[in-house]
Formats: structure tokens, C-alpha cells, sequence
């Protein structure tokens, strides 16, 4: 169903795949078959599925460095076809694996690209510049004048991320934009961008191999088959309560349960009163997952956890059970 315009956000556009094909010429079968899904505007769709599932020729497709071979793709209900190409491109932000910063530039400069390409007066250049570096926590004053190799992994994944949003795009497409990060510093970026995601609001279509990432990342999830058909389009928390077939089941993986238990925090429960025996339990913010809730209780060796609101005042307890019929439910 398409999004009412009314209550779109602001600068964000749906997408929509309308039955769309695509087919290399003396391929066995298409890339991409029959894929129909719509992205409502500002949320993220993650686009999940095994090697060989068009995973990548979809998102491929949204810019047209892709062409369609049948179907087609709407962004903010104009089809991509009626677009020039490079036009389409220059409105789109576009985030890859290892940030795919250009070296000999600075910092400041690769933010520019997209603005200096279009065009834009030098003043109003230098000020986004400096907006969006603000944004992603690398002000420009310490940071514009550096070069990549300068800086980490995580930071110049954030500054990828700045300079996608330099033209202000409504729509960003990301290719597996945090699968070349260690664990840690993938867990911190993707939190920092969903943060960001809250106040900016853009439509993104994001391809993961990683279902544990879809999860913590998508609005929606959109799990394809080899050859690129669509087996399964939901809210994280539908497709792992009820996948769609035995082969959705099998990639979400067996302890779905657990994954579910991600989604949900020990906000989302109604804390029991701690009584004088909590004194020594082990405390967990409100806004805690109940997976970290029920790790730190295996670690620990106990049955309940304290729950600590955002003020730092005591809320309660949240028990082993509670959790486990949180999950169930």
C-alpha cells in the first residue's frame, strides 16, 4: 500500500519495485525475477538473501547503474526510466563498503563532491560541509583538513555517510556500507547511523548478508532467493515469528527467538518492585535490549535483572520469565 504524502517525512521519498526483471544477456536466469516491494518514504528496507540472490543488481537498479530489463522502479511515484541517468545518480546518496573515499582529498573536500559537481556557490559548499561533519560527530575544524588515511575505519564510514547527505538526497542506497569493519566498531557506527536515521529521516534501501544486522537495522526486510525472487517481505519482528517458508526459516536462522529478543527492551516491560533482596542484582539501563538482559543473567548466574530508568532512578526488576514470555509472545 502506498504511503500517504501527508505523513511522509519531509525530504523523503517512497520507492517502489513494480515487478521488476533483470536479465543478462546468456545467463540461465535472470539476476533479479519478478521483485515487487515498496519502501514507504523514510524508512530503511534491507534487502537479505544468500550469494546470488540480485541482492546488490536490486539496489543496482534503484540508480540505473543497473538498466531493468522489465518492470519498473518509482521513486517518489516517477519511474527511474524517465530520468537522465546521471541526474538520478547526483539525487541519490550512495554509501559503500570501506566508505570508497577518494585519498589524495581531504576530508572536507570528499564531502563536497556532490555539491561542487552541482554546482554549488563555495559559501553554501563550506557551510553543509561543515553542517554534515557537525552531524556525524567530526567537526570540521579537527577533522576537514585530514586525509582517509588519517583516519579509522569507523570514522571515515561516517564521513561515506556525510557525503552521501551533501546534496540533502530523499533517498540513500547502502551496499553492505559497515561489512568491512571489526565487530565493535560496526555495532558503534551502525547505532550512530540509526540515530542519525531518527532525525533525518531518509528513505534507504540497504543490502546486508547478515540477518542479525537486517534485524537491528530494517523497518521492513526483504529476503530473496537465489535468482533474485522475493520469498519474503516483513517487519523484522513479523518475518522472525512467522518466516514466510522452510527456506526463510532456515537463513533467519534457528535461534530466531533470540534474534527477537533484540527488537525488544526492558522498557517494553512493566518492572516488578525490587524487593531488598535486589540490592545485589546486576542493572541494566531501560533502554537495554532483553537479549543483553538475558545474556548478563546467564553470565551472572541469575534469574532477575534491576532496571534503570534514564534519569538514574531504580525502576524495578525485570525476571528470566518475563523475558521469556516477551519473546514468546
Amino acid at each position: 500500500m502506498s504511503q500517504d504524502p501527508s505523513t511522509a517525512p519531509v525530504g523523503a521519498q517512497e520507492i517502489v519495485f513494480d515487478r521488476v526483471v533483470k536479465a543478462y544477456p546468456g545467463a540461465a536466469a535472470p539476476a533479479v525475477d519478478d521483485l515487487s516491494l515498496t519502501v514507504p518514504a523514510g524508512e530503511i528496507c534491507v534487502l537479505l538473501g544468500p550469494s546470488g540472490s540480485g541482492k546488490t543488481t536490486a539496489l543496482m537498479m534503484v540508480n540505473r547503474l543497473a538498466e531493468p530489463t522489465g518492470g519498473d522502479i518509482r521513486i517518489g511515484g516517477r519511474s527511474v526510466r524517465d530520468m537522465d541517468p546521471i541526474e538520478l545518480r547526483r539525487s541519490i546518496g550512495y554509501v559503500i563498503q570501506s566508505a570508497g573515499l577518494f585519498p589524495h582529498q581531504t576530508i572536507a573536500d570528499n564531502v563536497a563532491t556532490v555539491p561542487r559537481v552541482l554546482g554549488w556557490a563555495k559559501k553554501r559548499t563550506r557551510e553543509r560541509v561543515a553542517e554534515l561533519l557537525d552531524l556525524v560527530g567530526l567537526p570540521v575544524n579537527e577533522f576537514g583538513g585530514r586525509y582517509p588515511a588519517q583516519l579509522s575505519g569507523g570514522q571515515r564510514q561516517r564521513v561515506g555517510i556525510a557525503r552521501a547527505l551533501a546534496a540533502d538526497p530523499p533517498v540513500m542506497l547502502m551496499d553492505e556500507p559497515f561489512g568491512a569493519l571489526d565487530p565493535i566498531t560496526r555495532e558503534h557506527v551502525q547505532d550512530e547511523f540509526l540515530a542519525l536515521h531518527d532525525r533525518i529521516r531518509k528513505t534507504v534501501v540497504f543490502v546486508s548478508h547478515d540477518i542479525d544486522e537486517a534485524v537491528k537495522m530494517g523497518d521492513r526486510i526483504a529476503v530473496l532467493r537465489e535468482g533474485g525472487r522475493l520469498a519474503q517481505y516483513d517487519e523484522p519482528r513479523t518475518l522472525l515469528k512467522e518466516p514466510a517458508d522452510a527456506f526463510v526459516a532456515r537463513f533467519v536462522g534457528a535461534d530466531r527467538g533470540l534474534k527477537r529478543l533484540s527488537l525488544l527492551r526492558l522498557s517494553d516491560l512493566e518492572p516488578a518492585a525490587a524487593g531488598e533482596d535486589s540490592a545485589g542484582l546486576p542493572e541494566l539501563p531501560a533502554e537495554a535490549t532483553l537479549r543483553a538482559a538475558l545474556s548478563l543473567m546467564v553470565a551472572q548466574g541469575t534469574d532477575r535483572v534491576r532496571v534503570r530508568g534514564a534519569d538514574d532512578t531504580r525502576l524495578g526488576t525485570v525476571s528470566l520469565d518475563a523475558v521469556r514470555k516477551a519473546g514468546a509472545a
